[in-house]
């Protein structure tokens, strides 16, 4: 992570980074120990004294440098890979999360309410289907019982009108004795009538 401080960039090493670091350099030196004198010395035993240490010096100087060139490296490597801003990042996401104590279980909870509105949006779809589906099937019953409805005021209307139209022909046919050729040609329009309107 660049920080700026003043003209120039100033390079911080993240806890994770410098973790690392610190975690190789041990490495390193536990595996690449020098080891005390007397214990060298028992290993040359055929070697003056001063050979002997001269050599111990020697390999002194090597550990060292192994150390040296080795943490040269590890740096070196680290600075190609990016690893420092790698670390740096997970570091800042971390302190993000720990900074809001929900996040960790925010997903698990927008993943249930979009799941939970998606089941009830689904639900809403299948009834409104369902209710479309019964305001039809009402609207055919009432279009039917409305139609029923009206032939049944039909029929008692043509019965009051045949009705009323006997009841004058037979006043007409009881005043006047003329309309008597008539009569039979009246009762049978009148059985006509009758017997289209029941059908």
């Amino acid at each position: 992570m660049d920080s700026r401080n003043g003209g120039g960039p100033v390079t911080t090493i993240g806890k994770r980074q410098s973790d690392l670091k610190k975690s190789f350099k041990l490495a390193v030196r536990s595996l690449l120990t020098t080891c005390p004198a007397q214990e060298f010395s028992k290993a040359f035993p055929k070697f003056s004294s001063v050979e002997q240490e001269h050599l111990h010096q020697l390999f002194i100087q090597i550990i060292t440098s192994l150390h040296g060139n080795i943490e040269d490296e590890f740096e070196s490597l680290c600075n190609e890979t990016q690893v420092g801003d790698a670390l740096d990042t997970v570091e800042q996401l971390v302190e993000e999360q720990s900074l809001d104590p929900l996040s960790s279980e925010r997903t698990n909870v927008m993943d249930a309410v979009h799941n939970f509105s998606a089941a009830k949006k689904a639900e809403i779809h299948y009834l409104r289907g369902l209710l479309e589906r019964a305001e039809e099937h009402n609207r055919l019953i009432q279009a039917r019982v409305d139609l029923l409805r009206n032939k049944t005021q039909e029929v008692p209307d043509i019965k009051d009108v045949i009705g009323k139209v006997v009841e004058r022909w037979n006043f007409k046919l009881q005043g006047n004795t003329k309309c008597g050729a008539l009569n039979g040609l009246q009762l049978v329009w009148l059985a006509k009538c009758t017997s289209d309107c029941s059908d």
